[in-house]
Order: C-alpha cells, then structure tokens, then sequence
C-alpha cells in the first residue's frame, strides 16, 4: 500500500497541467501567511495490513516567504516496529508486536525555503502511547520524541490557494520510554531510526 501511495504523488506531479510556482514573495498579491492541510499518506487507511487509522491536522504561519512555522497534530496506531526498513520484512506477518500501540501526537515543525519551492524542515513529534495486547487490554502507557529531517519541494496552484509539497525524510527517535517488554524484544532486532520516509503533504493557503 505503500508504494501505491507513492506513485499517487508522483502522478499528482507528473500529471498536472496547470501553471505552478514554487517561490513565495511578499510583493505577490497571492502571498498568504497562513495555511491549514494534511497530508495524502492518509490513504494508506485503506491497507488491509497494519493499517494505521491515521488521521493528521496541520496549521501553520509564514513568518517571511522563506521561514515557515507549524504546529501539527496526528493519530495512528502500530502493530510493526516502525524501525524495519523497506524491503521484505516491511510489515511482513509473525515481525509484528503482540498487541498494538496506539499514539496521540502534537508536533512543532520548522520549514526553510531555500531556491525556488526547495526546502527543509525539521519536524518534532510528540508520541504520548498507550500500548495494547492481543486481547485489546491495556498493559501500559508510554512516551516517544521522534526527530524528523525533510528534504522537499512545493508546488502552487490555483493563484498560490493550493499547495502540495511532496519530500523524502529521515526520521530518528532518540527518547523512548516506558515501553512494555514483550513490545520492546521485537523491537529490539531494528534499529531506532527509519530512512527514505516520503512526505505528501497538501494545504490551502489563506
């Protein structure tokens, strides 16, 4: 379902005809300081594998045309460890925890526009967890910081009321605390960090 997702964006790119712009200057008539959006990786709550009930919220401020700030909020759950990379063993059957997580996240974010509509961004994400068995019984609560590093690029539509910013990042959770055992020896076999994450974010400019 992952892949699907992917090649979605890529067509949303690839396909449109319309006139896009991707540097935003003060001067333009079409300069909007605030936005509201999402993001397209919420189709993945169509997978009939691990499928993540994801829901995300964002809202942000341009504090100039290259500095942007935004506050997010996302909810999900998790039945893998988030660390297996792509390949076979991504949410392959009898890797994955014996229960499920599931996360409630306000996230603080940062965007630097640097050429064009290039940009990078850091994003913070507050996980407070609570952490499930096989049988839905609740067996603990946790707390996880994941550091999330984007490399992007964003596309205008509609006179700059419309924005889609496809990205790959790199995300690292250097705290983690409070996870239950039998959580934390399938977790164990992966690293704490997960590569090559892609991003398809969308807002509307107001």
């Amino acid at each position: 379902m992952q892949k699907k997702i992917l090649w979605i964006g890529l067509a949303l790119v690839l396909a449109s005809r319309l006139q896009v712009r991707a540097q935003y200057a003060k001067q333009e008539s079409t300069y909007k300081r605030w936005f509201v959006g999402s993001t397209f990786l919420m189709l993945g709550n169509f997978s009939k594998v691990n499928n993540p009930e994801f829901i995300q919220l964002n809202f942000g401020y341009r504090i100039t045309p290259k500095n942007v700030v935004s506050f997010e909020f996302k909810r999900s759950i998790y039945s893998w460890p988030i660390g297996i990379p792509w390949g076979p063993s991504f949410d392959a059957m009898g890797l994955n925890y014996p229960g499920h997580a599931r996360i409630l996240a306000p996230t603080v974010a940062y965007q630097r526009f640097w050429w064009k509509g290039v940009y990078t961004s850091v994003h913070a994400l507050n996980a407070f967890e609570k952490y499930r068995d096989e049988d839905n019984k609740k067996i603990g609560n946790g707390y996880t910081l994941y550091l999330t590093f984007r490399l992007g690029y964003q596309l205008k539509f509609f006179k700059n009321r419309f924005f889609f910013e496809p990205s790959i990042g790199l995300t690292y959770w250097p705290v983690r605390t409070n996870t239950p055992e039998s959580f934390k020896l399938v977790e164990n076999k992966w690293p704490n960090y997960f590569p090559f994450e892609p991003g398809l974010h969308f807002g509307f400019n107001f």
